[in-house]
Protein backbone atom coordinates (compact mmCIF):
# COMPACT_ATOMS: atom_id res chain seq x y z
CA UNK A 1 0.00 0.00 0.00
CA UNK A 2 1.70 3.21 -1.20
CA UNK A 3 2.06 5.90 1.98
CA UNK A 4 -0.51 8.03 0.45
CA UNK A 5 -2.79 5.48 0.32
CA UNK A 6 -2.05 4.53 4.30
CA UNK A 7 -3.03 8.07 4.89
CA UNK A 8 -5.77 8.24 3.65
CA UNK A 9 -6.60 4.97 5.16
CA UNK A 10 -5.43 6.27 8.60
CA UNK A 11 -7.46 9.99 8.41
CA UNK A 12 -10.66 8.04 7.44
CA UNK A 13 -10.48 5.81 10.45
CA UNK A 14 -9.33 9.13 12.93
CA UNK A 15 -12.01 10.41 11.60
CA UNK A 16 -14.68 7.70 11.90
CA UNK A 17 -13.44 7.48 15.25
CA UNK A 18 -14.48 10.80 15.82
CA UNK A 19 -17.70 10.59 14.92
CA UNK A 20 -18.20 7.91 17.05
CA UNK A 21 -16.52 9.83 20.01
CA UNK A 22 -19.00 12.52 19.31
CA UNK A 23 -22.19 10.31 18.95
CA UNK A 24 -21.41 8.72 22.40
CA UNK A 25 -21.27 12.13 24.18
CA UNK A 26 -24.56 13.17 22.91
CA UNK A 27 -27.27 13.66 25.79
CA UNK A 28 -29.08 10.44 25.68
CA UNK A 29 -32.28 12.98 25.81
CA UNK A 30 -31.37 14.77 22.52
CA UNK A 31 -30.03 11.45 20.74
CA UNK A 32 -33.95 9.67 21.16
CA UNK A 33 -34.93 13.32 19.75
CA UNK A 34 -36.38 14.71 22.74
CA UNK A 35 -36.18 18.48 23.67
CA UNK A 36 -33.74 20.17 25.76
CA UNK A 37 -36.67 21.45 28.02
CA UNK A 38 -40.49 21.27 27.84
CA UNK A 39 -42.18 24.64 29.16
CA UNK A 40 -44.86 23.95 31.53
CA UNK A 41 -47.18 27.12 31.88
CA UNK A 42 -48.23 27.76 35.91
CA UNK A 43 -50.55 30.45 36.43
CA UNK A 44 -49.16 31.44 40.24
CA UNK A 45 -45.50 31.87 42.07
CA UNK A 46 -43.62 28.68 43.20
CA UNK A 47 -44.66 29.07 46.94
CA UNK A 48 -48.25 28.72 46.15
CA UNK A 49 -49.74 25.18 47.18
CA UNK A 50 -50.44 25.08 43.24
CA UNK A 51 -46.53 26.24 42.58
CA UNK A 52 -45.34 23.14 44.81
CA UNK A 53 -47.42 21.19 42.97
CA UNK A 54 -46.00 22.00 39.54
CA UNK A 55 -42.50 21.65 41.22
CA UNK A 56 -43.35 18.01 42.09
CA UNK A 57 -44.36 17.16 38.71
CA UNK A 58 -41.05 18.78 37.19
CA UNK A 59 -39.22 16.35 39.72
CA UNK A 60 -41.36 13.39 39.07
CA UNK A 61 -41.00 13.36 35.38
CA UNK A 62 -37.30 14.07 35.74
CA UNK A 63 -36.53 11.50 38.15
CA UNK A 64 -38.92 8.34 36.07
CA UNK A 65 -37.61 9.54 33.01
CA UNK A 66 -34.08 9.13 33.73
CA UNK A 67 -33.29 12.60 33.12
CA UNK A 68 -34.37 12.12 29.40
CA UNK A 69 -37.59 14.63 30.03
CA UNK A 70 -37.18 17.72 31.73
CA UNK A 71 -39.95 20.07 32.15
CA UNK A 72 -38.90 23.70 33.53
CA UNK A 73 -42.17 25.33 34.79
CA UNK A 74 -42.64 28.75 34.35
CA UNK A 75 -44.22 30.35 37.02
CA UNK A 76 -46.35 33.59 37.23
CA UNK A 77 -48.41 32.89 33.70
CA UNK A 78 -44.73 34.60 32.37
CA UNK A 79 -44.92 32.51 29.34
CA UNK A 80 -48.05 34.12 28.80
CA UNK A 81 -46.90 37.65 29.72
CA UNK A 82 -49.60 37.09 32.36
CA UNK A 83 -52.75 36.51 29.82
CA UNK A 84 -53.71 33.42 31.76
CA UNK A 85 -56.75 32.55 30.57
CA UNK A 86 -54.55 32.04 26.82
CA UNK A 87 -52.76 28.87 28.25
CA UNK A 88 -55.16 26.16 26.54
CA UNK A 89 -54.83 27.73 23.26
CA UNK A 90 -51.14 28.38 23.64
CA UNK A 91 -50.76 24.34 24.38
CA UNK A 92 -53.04 23.58 21.98
CA UNK A 93 -50.92 25.60 19.36
CA UNK A 94 -47.77 24.00 20.43
CA UNK A 95 -46.28 27.01 21.67
CA UNK A 96 -46.30 25.94 25.09
CA UNK A 97 -45.25 22.58 25.81
CA UNK A 98 -47.67 21.76 29.07
CA UNK A 99 -49.72 23.32 31.92
CA UNK A 100 -50.52 22.66 35.58
CA UNK A 101 -53.90 25.02 35.13
CA UNK A 102 -57.07 26.00 36.58
CA UNK A 103 -60.20 25.02 35.73
CA UNK A 104 -61.02 28.81 35.51
CA UNK A 105 -58.55 29.41 33.06
CA UNK A 106 -59.15 26.61 30.62
CA UNK A 107 -62.90 27.33 30.73
CA UNK A 108 -62.59 29.96 27.96
CA UNK A 109 -61.95 27.03 25.20
CA UNK A 110 -63.67 24.49 27.36
CA UNK A 111 -67.03 25.71 28.65
CA UNK A 112 -67.59 22.32 30.04
CA UNK A 113 -65.01 22.83 32.44
CA UNK A 114 -67.76 25.98 34.08
CA UNK A 115 -69.33 22.49 35.57
CA UNK A 116 -67.20 22.95 38.34
CA UNK A 117 -67.90 26.64 39.04
CA UNK A 118 -71.83 26.88 39.10
CA UNK A 119 -72.40 28.28 42.70
CA UNK A 120 -73.99 26.45 46.03
CA UNK A 121 -73.42 23.38 43.43
CA UNK A 122 -70.70 21.13 44.62
CA UNK A 123 -69.82 22.00 48.58
CA UNK A 124 -68.23 19.08 49.86
CA UNK A 125 -64.65 17.59 48.23
CA UNK A 126 -66.71 14.00 48.30
CA UNK A 127 -68.81 15.50 45.86
CA UNK A 128 -66.19 17.10 44.00
CA UNK A 129 -64.02 13.53 44.18
CA UNK A 130 -67.27 11.70 42.46
CA UNK A 131 -67.30 14.05 39.74
CA UNK A 132 -63.84 14.14 38.79
CA UNK A 133 -63.42 10.22 39.00
CA UNK A 134 -67.35 10.31 37.05
CA UNK A 135 -69.16 11.04 33.91
CA UNK A 136 -68.54 14.94 34.28
CA UNK A 137 -64.68 14.70 34.81
CA UNK A 138 -64.55 12.46 31.79
CA UNK A 139 -66.66 15.04 29.95
CA UNK A 140 -64.42 17.50 30.65
CA UNK A 141 -61.40 15.37 29.98
CA UNK A 142 -62.98 14.81 26.04
CA UNK A 143 -63.22 18.11 25.49
CA UNK A 144 -59.95 18.78 26.05
CA UNK A 145 -58.85 16.27 23.73
CA UNK A 146 -60.84 17.84 20.96
CA UNK A 147 -59.54 20.74 21.12
CA UNK A 148 -56.03 18.90 21.02
CA UNK A 149 -54.97 18.78 24.52
CA UNK A 150 -54.29 15.58 26.55
CA UNK A 151 -55.15 15.50 30.06
CA UNK A 152 -53.33 13.83 32.57
CA UNK A 153 -54.37 14.19 35.71
CA UNK A 154 -56.34 16.39 38.08
CA UNK A 155 -54.73 18.51 40.64
CA UNK A 156 -56.63 21.32 42.91
CA UNK A 157 -56.78 24.82 43.77
CA UNK A 158 -59.57 23.98 46.32
CA UNK A 159 -63.60 25.47 47.03
CA UNK A 160 -62.81 29.41 47.23
CA UNK A 161 -63.99 31.54 50.13
CA UNK A 162 -64.61 34.73 50.59
CA UNK A 163 -63.20 37.63 52.75
CA UNK A 164 -63.51 41.45 53.19
CA UNK A 165 -62.40 44.50 55.43
CA UNK A 166 -66.27 45.29 56.56
CA UNK A 167 -68.65 42.72 58.30
CA UNK A 168 -69.32 38.61 58.32
CA UNK A 169 -70.74 37.54 55.15
CA UNK A 170 -73.82 34.56 56.75
CA UNK A 171 -76.14 35.20 54.41
CA UNK A 172 -76.71 36.70 51.21
CA UNK A 173 -77.95 40.21 52.57
CA UNK A 174 -74.18 40.87 53.85
CA UNK A 175 -72.98 41.23 50.34
CA UNK A 176 -75.23 43.92 49.31
CA UNK A 177 -73.19 46.67 48.08
CA UNK A 178 -69.81 44.98 48.58
CA UNK A 179 -66.82 45.76 45.68
CA UNK A 180 -65.57 41.92 45.31
CA UNK A 181 -62.75 41.23 43.73
CA UNK A 182 -63.60 38.14 41.53
CA UNK A 183 -61.40 37.00 38.47
CA UNK A 184 -62.75 37.38 35.00
CA UNK A 185 -64.85 34.32 34.30
CA UNK A 186 -68.35 36.10 34.10
CA UNK A 187 -70.18 33.21 35.52
CA UNK A 188 -68.01 34.33 38.84
CA UNK A 189 -69.09 37.95 38.08
CA UNK A 190 -72.98 36.57 37.55
CA UNK A 191 -72.81 34.93 40.86
CA UNK A 192 -71.81 38.10 42.97
CA UNK A 193 -74.02 40.68 41.42
CA UNK A 194 -77.12 38.10 41.82
CA UNK A 195 -76.14 38.62 45.57
CA UNK A 196 -75.78 42.54 45.34
CA UNK A 197 -72.31 42.86 45.48
CA UNK A 198 -70.40 44.91 43.09
CA UNK A 199 -68.02 42.11 41.38
CA UNK A 200 -64.43 43.89 39.71
CA UNK A 201 -61.85 42.27 38.22
CA UNK A 202 -58.40 43.36 38.32
CA UNK A 203 -54.95 41.65 38.33
CA UNK A 204 -53.59 40.98 42.09
CA UNK A 205 -51.53 43.28 42.15
CA UNK A 206 -53.80 45.78 41.38
CA UNK A 207 -56.16 44.07 44.03
CA UNK A 208 -53.94 44.22 46.80
CA UNK A 209 -53.50 48.41 46.08
CA UNK A 210 -57.17 48.48 45.94
CA UNK A 211 -57.64 46.91 49.54
CA UNK A 212 -55.32 49.30 51.36
CA UNK A 213 -56.54 52.13 50.07
CA UNK A 214 -60.40 50.88 51.18
CA UNK A 215 -61.78 51.20 47.05
CA UNK A 216 -61.94 46.98 47.04
CA UNK A 217 -63.80 46.08 50.41
CA UNK A 218 -63.04 41.91 49.20
CA UNK A 219 -62.12 38.86 47.23
CA UNK A 220 -62.52 35.04 46.76
CA UNK A 221 -60.25 32.76 46.48
CA UNK A 222 -59.24 29.50 47.90
CA UNK A 223 -57.18 28.96 52.00
CA UNK A 224 -54.04 28.00 49.26
CA UNK A 225 -54.19 31.59 48.10
CA UNK A 226 -55.38 33.29 51.23
CA UNK A 227 -52.22 31.71 53.24
CA UNK A 228 -49.42 32.67 51.45
CA UNK A 229 -50.54 36.28 49.88
CA UNK A 230 -51.63 37.03 53.79
CA UNK A 231 -54.75 37.91 53.11
CA UNK A 232 -54.96 39.32 57.35
CA UNK A 233 -53.30 42.00 56.05
CA UNK A 234 -55.85 43.11 53.99
CA UNK A 235 -59.35 42.06 55.20
CA UNK A 236 -60.31 40.64 59.03
CA UNK A 237 -63.20 38.82 57.91
CA UNK A 238 -63.51 35.08 56.51
CA UNK A 239 -66.72 32.86 55.19
CA UNK A 240 -66.06 29.45 54.47
CA UNK A 241 -68.46 28.85 52.49
CA UNK A 242 -67.48 26.54 49.50
CA UNK A 243 -69.25 28.63 46.76
CA UNK A 244 -67.74 27.34 44.14
CA UNK A 245 -63.98 24.31 43.23
CA UNK A 246 -61.32 25.30 41.51
CA UNK A 247 -59.56 22.16 40.24
CA UNK A 248 -56.66 21.71 38.32
CA UNK A 249 -55.73 19.91 35.41
CA UNK A 250 -52.55 18.80 34.36
CA UNK A 251 -52.19 18.45 30.54
CA UNK A 252 -50.20 18.44 27.45
CA UNK A 253 -50.11 18.99 23.89
CA UNK A 254 -52.28 16.05 22.16
CA UNK A 255 -49.90 15.92 19.00
CA UNK A 256 -46.53 15.99 21.12
CA UNK A 257 -47.62 13.55 23.86
CA UNK A 258 -49.09 11.05 20.63
CA UNK A 259 -45.18 11.21 19.67
CA UNK A 260 -43.78 10.68 22.96
CA UNK A 261 -42.64 6.26 23.36
CA UNK A 262 -44.95 4.50 25.60
CA UNK A 263 -41.89 4.47 28.40
CA UNK A 264 -41.88 7.87 28.36
CA UNK A 265 -46.30 8.47 28.54
CA UNK A 266 -46.45 6.01 31.33
CA UNK A 267 -43.64 7.92 33.44
CA UNK A 268 -45.30 11.17 32.76
CA UNK A 269 -48.45 10.59 33.21
CA UNK A 270 -47.92 8.59 36.63
CA UNK A 271 -45.77 11.53 37.86
CA UNK A 272 -48.66 13.76 36.84
CA UNK A 273 -50.92 11.67 39.28
CA UNK A 274 -48.59 11.31 41.91
CA UNK A 275 -48.12 15.09 41.92
CA UNK A 276 -51.80 16.08 41.49
CA UNK A 277 -52.16 13.87 44.58
CA UNK A 278 -49.81 15.80 46.50
CA UNK A 279 -51.17 18.89 45.50
CA UNK A 280 -54.87 18.05 46.54
CA UNK A 281 -54.00 16.94 49.43
CA UNK A 282 -51.71 20.26 50.41
CA UNK A 283 -54.82 22.10 49.28
CA UNK A 284 -56.96 19.95 51.70
CA UNK A 285 -54.87 19.64 54.47
CA UNK A 286 -56.16 20.80 58.12
CA UNK A 287 -59.49 21.26 56.02
CA UNK A 288 -60.72 17.61 56.12
CA UNK A 289 -59.59 16.61 59.44
CA UNK A 290 -56.32 14.87 59.53
CA UNK A 291 -57.20 12.86 55.91
CA UNK A 292 -54.61 15.32 53.97
CA UNK A 293 -52.14 15.83 56.49
CA UNK A 294 -51.86 11.87 56.82
CA UNK A 295 -51.40 11.54 53.51
CA UNK A 296 -48.28 14.05 53.07
CA UNK A 297 -46.50 12.49 55.92
CA UNK A 298 -46.91 9.17 54.86
CA UNK A 299 -46.96 9.50 51.48
CA UNK A 300 -44.52 12.27 50.71
CA UNK A 301 -42.64 12.53 53.78
CA UNK A 302 -43.88 16.01 53.47
CA UNK A 303 -45.12 18.19 57.06
CA UNK A 304 -47.23 21.43 56.58
CA UNK A 305 -45.75 25.00 57.51
CA UNK A 306 -49.70 25.38 58.21
CA UNK A 307 -51.54 22.72 59.45
CA UNK A 308 -54.53 24.59 60.19
CA UNK A 309 -55.31 27.52 58.07
CA UNK A 310 -58.29 28.67 59.71
CA UNK A 311 -56.45 28.25 63.36
CA UNK A 312 -53.94 30.30 61.09
CA UNK A 313 -56.13 33.15 60.12
CA UNK A 314 -57.75 33.54 63.27
CA UNK A 315 -54.14 33.29 64.86
CA UNK A 316 -53.49 36.75 62.87
CA UNK A 317 -57.12 38.53 64.01
CA UNK A 318 -59.30 37.42 61.61
CA UNK A 319 -63.06 36.81 62.33
CA UNK A 320 -63.73 33.08 60.50
CA UNK A 321 -67.42 32.03 59.68
CA UNK A 322 -68.54 28.56 58.85
CA UNK A 323 -72.06 28.33 57.53
CA UNK A 324 -74.68 26.06 58.57
CA UNK A 325 -76.78 23.99 56.26
CA UNK A 326 -79.66 26.22 56.01
CA UNK A 327 -77.45 29.30 55.47
CA UNK A 328 -75.60 27.46 52.58
CA UNK A 329 -79.36 26.65 51.18
CA UNK A 330 -80.10 30.70 51.50
CA UNK A 331 -77.48 31.32 48.97
CA UNK A 332 -78.06 28.63 46.94
CA UNK A 333 -81.41 29.68 46.78
CA UNK A 334 -80.45 33.40 45.79
CA UNK A 335 -78.25 32.19 43.31
CA UNK A 336 -80.53 29.70 42.10
CA UNK A 337 -80.96 31.73 38.27
CA UNK A 338 -77.47 32.08 37.84
CA UNK A 339 -76.98 28.28 38.04
CA UNK A 340 -80.28 27.54 35.72
CA UNK A 341 -78.46 30.29 33.17
CA UNK A 342 -75.34 28.41 33.23
CA UNK A 343 -76.59 24.87 33.07
CA UNK A 344 -77.85 25.99 29.86
CA UNK A 345 -74.58 27.47 28.77
CA UNK A 346 -72.53 24.48 29.62
CA UNK A 347 -75.03 21.66 28.63
CA UNK A 348 -78.29 19.94 31.26
CA UNK A 349 -76.94 16.80 29.96
CA UNK A 350 -73.52 17.38 31.63
CA UNK A 351 -74.96 18.91 34.74
CA UNK A 352 -77.74 16.00 34.95
CA UNK A 353 -74.29 13.76 34.38
CA UNK A 354 -72.85 15.42 37.56
CA UNK A 355 -75.61 15.45 39.82
CA UNK A 356 -75.51 11.75 38.80
CA UNK A 357 -72.01 11.39 39.88
CA UNK A 358 -72.41 13.19 42.77
CA UNK A 359 -75.23 11.24 43.85
CA UNK A 360 -72.97 7.70 43.74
Amino acid sequence: MSTIKKSMLTGLLVALAAMALAASMVPPATAAGFKKEYKLQVNVGPSFYWGIGATKFADLVRERTDGRINIKPYFGSALLKGAQLKSAQMVAKGVIDCAYESTINVSPVIPEANIFHLPFFINTFENLDRMKAGQSGQAVFAAMEKVGLKPLAWAENGFRQVTNSKRPIEKPEDLKGLRIRVVGNPLFMDTFRQLGADPVNMNWGDAQTAFQQGVVDGQENPVGVLIPVQIHQYHSYATMWNYLVDPLVIYWNRKQWKAFPADIRKAIRESAEASGRFEIALCRAGLDGDKSLTVLKNDFNYTMAVPDPVAFMESRGMTVSFLSADQVKAFADATAPVLEKWAGEIGTDLVEKARADMAR
